[in-house]
């Protein structure tokens, strides 16, 4: 949960930041439209601390709505209202991993996971499950706020389509990826990848067979330094192994892992 002092400090020195995410977010809102603030569902049963992050939300340009169990959570998140969601994991009538689960099923919306600090089980069961990101409880606001931030930026289908330039189409050995449309398919075949995971294969895609690094793979696909001890990347090349296997792309491709390093798309 957000310490209830660091939302009053950090809202106090906004005035005095120069932050390039607001920058970026800031391009992000003009990009959708003049005096369009982004959507955000937060869902959590605190109701003190929601509120208190609500209003600091607000205060950083987001217009924020909250639900306070999962199911409600759920039925909000899928009305197709919200840009992105903050999903907290511990809940009442439905968890926040139940809550991801039933999520996934039809929307793709970026959704970053609130979980206990030092519950590694719940971080890597949330990412498997297609969480974007997580935050660990206790946090300062101004980091969730960063972590949504580069979640929004990481999604260039929220870019006007009439004003954004045509981007390549990727073809290699039958899977084609459309990083413009945020498409991938194997054989004319439509394979779903949550934001996170379109992002990394796009990172590997471009490249061809080069290695790129966990640290490098980290800023381009997650938007921020990879962590000590943090496993996301390891979870979203994992999901995204299993999907191309399901469609059958890995009779041709393979998501290699170079040991100390990092991962290669490798053509067979």
């Amino acid at each position: 949960m957000p310490c209830k002092d660091s939302v009053k400090t950090a809202d106090t020195g906004r005035q005095h930041r120069h932050d390039g995410n607001n920058d970026a977010a800031m391009n992000y809102e003009m990009s959708k439209g003049k005096g369009i603030r982004v959507r955000l569902l937060i869902v959590d049963d605190d109701v003190e601390l929601s509120g208190m992050l609500t209003e600091y939300l607000a205060g950083e340009g987001f217009e924020t709505e909250v639900a306070h169990d999962g199911e409600a959570g759920v039925q909000a998140a899928l009305s197709g209202r919200f840009d992105a969601l903050v999903l907290d994991v511990m809940m009442p009538r439905l968890n926040g991993i139940e809550a991801l689960r039933r999520i996934r099923r039809v929307s793709d919306v970026p959704i970053i996971m609130l979980t206990a600090r030092g519950d590694n089980l719940d971080r890597v069961a949330g990412l498997e499950m297609g969480a974007d990101d997580y935050v660990a409880k206790p946090y300062f606001p101004l980091e969730l706020v960063a972590r949504i931030r580069a979640v929004l930026r990481r999604r260039p289908q929220m870019e006007r389509a009439d004003s954004a330039p045509a981007s390549p189409v990727f073809s290699i050995a039958g899977l084609e990826l459309h990083p413009g449309a945020r498409r991938l398919s194997w054989h004319g075949q439509e394979i779903d990848l949550t934001t996170s995971e379109f992002n990394v294969l796009e990172a590997l895609v471009r490249v061809g067979e080069e290695v790129v690094s966990k640290d490098d793979l980290s800023l381009i696909a997650l938007g921020r330094p990879r962590e000590a001890f943090d496993r996301s990347l390891d979870v979203h090349v994992s999901n995204i192994r299993q999907k191309l296997s399901a469609a059958g792309a890995d009779e041709a491709l393979h998501i290699e892992t170079v040991r100390g390093v990092g991962y290669r798309l490798s053509v067979k």
